[in-house]
């Protein structure tokens, strides 16, 4: 796909337009057909147009779906197909009219016009965390936090409006308050900035400092301003076009953390170390206490007088304004980070890696949202259904916290009337770092967690120092390390001519390189290299020639990061820090597949299905996985996969791995067995004189399988695997009765022999008009008190074999034509030519005029003779 390339949006609502309606509609129809746009049952101007009330653009990775959730509905109505970042992580801003989008993982940024539909990519950026959009209304920024880059563009076309802003490297924040202006914080200065847009470009409106130096700062945008946290002090300030406020110190147990916006005046500081959220409003400051579900709470988002916290194992806690929790919110298999987002008094709570998300009201109501769906108005899909989401697993607890160990490698470099203070991180000892604090030169100072660096100027030349520095967490403070001694000198170095020059390596390492120094005179000895991320300035390693490398996994793989470099001369004085290199993203191979399992393909022989979950791309996205089973190797791009041509009822290990830029991941691995050919055992036949019904048991071997029951000369049946029946057969005839299980693997038989009951027939004389007893069946008459019984079919008395008298019960056979009797007086006038051969004196006949069947006297039951 071109920059220029444009991603369709599908619009799902099928209600008729008003004749009101019809030009707008008309336009928009061209205007679509023009951009190549499919638009589906547009049911108002204002649907067609985008109405914004109540709505929300949220991100399903799986699908590579961009999808508008109304509110007010809590139904998704309006999709964008962006299969070109299927899988990947997904910046979202918006505005009334406008959605500004970036992939994280290839960096490239697309705007979409809401009075268009239609995503257009024209902005490339460094791939990886560190750059961010943000959109206000027609106002758009993008943000390289690890350059220090602030840039306005057209939210339109993404092309740059004016020159771009500069600040120092690893500042964060680049969000935008309700009053349209963009803040950025630099926490090596201490200082936050606003920033207006304009219709030439971007403009500093002003620049409050809010902390010392090197601390860490946290800021969430509000309806006017900003609050900012120092992190390292836990100081919290409101600022606003007025200046900093007064700060307000919490009590704070570990390193605190914001949500990126707050709607209304309660602020909420999240403490994930802790488990506690601090509430922070015009009455004071209040604490939540937040119970473990199994994963790690996220930053807390106060909406409407509650408070809600999420949790990356899909719970999001809810509490209300006294602190009392409420039933939680549960999306099962969230697929990583919930995103919670106030807009248009509805809070919308989405899990990207899932195909599922939440609406809220100001009531508090919550309600399910199935993004995958396209039930919505008018719409009549097929049901789908969903598994089950397997039992959350409760992470193990924590160990037992303790205070920290001492910082590595503290060293200190001299500069002119200047120290540069360095040191690597502290064991944490399992309670996160807050602060370091720094003592030497008759001072001591506090530097945040994330900076690990500090610059003591207003020292004396000729003069010998030493610092000592120690970490501080919420167990208390760790033991001190010092610093080598230094001098502080005019005699120092020059930085390296030229900036860094940074790579990635698919091994996870980044190799950075720069230009040797001018030692003015003296022989550099070392150079301390320092690396740049979003609101985070850490020294990272030393080298004695003028490279290092980085190694795998002390960076966070999907980062930005770049670098400066300081020489250091023989007498240990230090060169400013040069200019910061390119950014790079360090990568590797990804991680395992997680949850990988294995089943078997019921209806497919020689098949299994494998699916898994997609595990960290670790910097670079997962391009395919590659499921290798029973000698076979296939390739897929999403999440399973369905294996062919691997024998009947085989056990089958399937493995599978992940693939990026930098190769094949470790393989999970799964179990399964393919289908085997059933077997059957008739267990059982219960006939009657024309029916049987046949019981037998069936291993289906894992397979769909089917049941069919045949039996010669009668009508057998197909259905369920447990019994079936058997219909016209002949009464006391014997009969073999063969079950046959099939599925995709094959077929086996089972059988089993039976004699059908007899059929009896009673024999009858009574005048069905009057009741009366005449003639034959006169008991007066000797020796003619019943009917007749003939060894031919008819009334011959010559082949007479005897007589029955009214209620005998006669075993019958067939059926056989013969003369016609009519029993007038003999049986409800029954007449006809059928004789029925019955069992007395042997096989003899009596006229079915004379008999009644059972089972409801159906000659059909009875076969001919």
């Amino acid at each position: 796909m071109t920059s220029n390339d444009a991603t369709t949006v599908a619009t799902r609502r099928r209600r008729m337009p008003s004749r009101g309606q019809l030009v707008t509609m008309a336009t928009v129809v061209v205007l679509a057909a023009g951009l190549g746009l499919t638009v589906r049952g547009l049911g108002s101007a204002d649907e067609a147009l985008a109405s914004f009330d109540a709505a929300s653009w949220v991100w399903s990775k799986g699908k590579g779906e961009l999808a508008r959730i109304n509110g007010t509905s809590a139904r998704v109505d309006t999709r964008a197909d962006v299969a070109r970042s299927r899988g990947h992580q997904m910046q979202v801003s918006q505005s009334d009219r406008f959605v500004l989008l970036r992939d994280v993982q290839s960096g490239a940024v697309a705007s979409m016009d809401l009075t268009d539909l239609q995503l257009y990519w024209n902005q490339q950026t460094q791939p990886g965390i560190g750059v961010s959009v943000a959109l206000h209304r027609d106002s758009a920024f993008i943000t390289d936090a690890v350059q220090g880059k602030v840039q306005q563009v057209d939210a339109a076309t993404l092309q740059p409006i004016g020159e771009a802003l500069q600040f120092p490297p690893g500042i964060n924040g680049g969000v935008f308050d309700g009053a349209g202006r963009l803040w950025v914080a630099a926490p090596s200065e201490g200082t936050v900035t606003a920033i207006e847009p304009g219709e030439s470009g971007p403009a500093r409106l002003r620049t409050d400092p809010v902390a010392a130096p090197s601390h860490d700062l946290a800021v969430t945008a509000m309806s006017e301003g900003i609050a900012v946290l120092d992190r390292t002090t836990n100081a919290l300030v409101r600022v606003d076009d007025k200046g900093a406020g007064q700060p307000t110190t919490l009590p704070l147990g570990g390193p605190g953390e914001l949500p990126e916006r707050t709607e209304g005046d309660v602020i909420a500081v999240t403490v994930p170390d802790d488990r506690r959220v601090y509430t922070v409003d015009a009455t004071g400051v209040h604490d939540v206490a937040v119970p473990a579900s199994g994963g790690e709470i996220q930053p807390a988002i106060p909406y409407e007088g509650y408070l809600y916290v999420p949790e990356d194992d899909g719970t999001v806690h809810v509490f209300d304004q006294n602190g009392q929790p409420q039933d939680p919110i549960d999306i099962p298999q969230p697929g990583g980070d919930l995103e919670l987002d106030v807009r248009e008094d509805h809070l919308f709570i989405n899990a990207p890696g899932s195909t599922t998300a939440r609406v809220v009201d100001d009531q508090h109501t919550v309600r399910s949202v199935d993004k995958d769906t396209d039930q919505v108005v008018g719409g009549d899909p097929p049901p789908v259904k969903t598994p089950p989401a397997p039992p959350k697993q409760q992470k193990p607890k924590k160990p037992v916290a303790a205070k920290p160990g001492a910082p590595r490698s503290v060293r200190a470099a001299a500069g002119n009337a200047e120290v540069r203070v360095s040191w690597q991180a502290a064991p944490d000892n399992n309670a996160a770092i807050t602060r370091y604090v720094v003592a030497g030169a008759g001072r001591t100072f506090q530097v945040g967690a994330d900076q690990r660096s500090l610059l003591v100027d207003g020292l004396t030349n000729g003069e010998t120092y030493k610092f000592q520095v120690h970490a501080v967490n919420r167990k208390g403070d760790g033991p001190a390390r010092s610093s080598n001694a230094v001098v502080p000198t005019s005699d120092v170095p020059d930085p390296p001519a030229a900036p860094p020059v940074a790579e990635a390596k698919p091994d996870g390492t980044i190799a950075v390189t720069w230009p040797e120094a001018n030692g003015q005179g003296r022989k550099i000895v070392r150079y301390a290299v320092t690396a740049v991320t979003e609101g985070v300035t850490s020294p990272i390693g030393e080298s004695a020639s003028a490279s290092l490398t980085v190694p795998a996994n002390q960076v966070e793989f999907g980062k930005q990061y770049a670098f400066t470099v300081v020489a250091i001369n023989e007498l240990g004085a230090g060169s400013k820090a040069s200019a910061v290199s390119n950014s790079v993203v360090p990568f590797t191979v990804p991680g395992k597949p997680e949850n990988a399992a294995a089943a078997t393909v019921a209806g497919t022989a020689g098949a299994v299905t494998v699916t898994w979950t997609a595990p960290a791309d670790n910097g670079r996205a997962i391009t395919k996985y590659v499921v290798k089973a029973g000698g076979k190797e296939t390739e897929a791009t999403g999440t399973s996969v369905t294996l062919t041509g691997l024998g009947n009822g085989a056990t089958v290990q399937a493995e599978v791995t992940a693939v990026n830029e930098a190769g094949a991941g470790p393989a999970a691995t799964a179990t399964a067995r393919t289908v085997s050919a059933p077997t059957v055992t008739v267990t059982g036949v219960d006939p009657t004189f024309n029916t049987a019904k046949v019981a037998f048991s069936v291993n289906n071997g894992g397979g769909t399988t089917t049941c069919t029951l045949t039996v010669t000369g009668g009508k057998g049946s197909t259905g369920s695997c447990s019994s079936l029946n058997a219909t016209g057969l002949k009464p006391s005839t014997a009969y073999t009765f063969t079950v046959t299980a099939k599925n995709a693997a094959g077929s086996k038989a089972g059988t089993m022999a039976k004699t059908t009951d007899a059929l009896y027939g009673i024999a009858t004389c009574i005048n069905g008009d009057s009741g009366d007893q005449r003639t034959y069946c006169d008991r007066d008459v000797s020796g003619r008190n019943g009917n007749e019984i003939f060894k031919v079919t008819r009334q011959d008395d010559d082949q007479q074999a005897g007589w029955v008298k009214n209620g005998v019960r006669l075993q019958t056979y067939c059926k056989k034509s013969g003369e016609e009797v009519y029993a007038y007086v003999y049986n409800k006038n029954k007449r006809s030519t059928w004789w029925i051969q019955v069992n007395y004196e042997g096989k003899t006949y009596i006229p079915w005029a004379w008999l009644n069947l059972e089972g409801g006297d159906d000659l059909a039951d009875l076969p001919t003779c």
